[in-house]
């Protein structure tokens, strides 16, 4: 498969907002279990149904750029976002190895990228 660097480009676009939809999502749910609310709760099913969006934006993203690229970079965006969350919203400590899988993330999303 030969990608044009506008087309990765746009692939990683696509990668970058699906990894937003879901963190949205996430930060519902877990609003939702630290309040105790129900499966059928408002935020349960705001995150449910931004997940299926994030399906459609994952699509978009395999479209543009190969699936071990797309996969790289959704997993290091996500991990990114949700470790600040996860500090600044819900003060939740971060420590070495949370710090070392960041590292970790960002050198695979580095030996990851190749344009064509």
């Amino acid at each position: 498969m030969r990608l044009r660097m506008g087309s990765v480009a746009f692939g990683y676009g696509f990668a970058l907002i699906t990894a937003i939809v879901i963190i949205i999502a996430d930060v519902f749910l877990k609003n939702a279990a630290d309040r105790g609310y129900p499966v059928y709760h408002g935020l349960v099913l705001g995150g449910c149904l931004l997940y299926a969006v994030s399906a459609l934006l994952w699509f978009g993203a395999m479209q543009h750029v190969g699936l071990a690229q797309a996969g790289i970079a959704y997993s290091m965006l996500t991990l990114l976002a949700l470790a600040a969350i996860s500090v600044v919203v819900f003060d939740e400590p971060l420590g070495i190895r949370e710090a070392g899988g960041i590292g970790c993330a960002l050198l695979a999303m580095v030996l990851m990228v190749r344009f064509v």
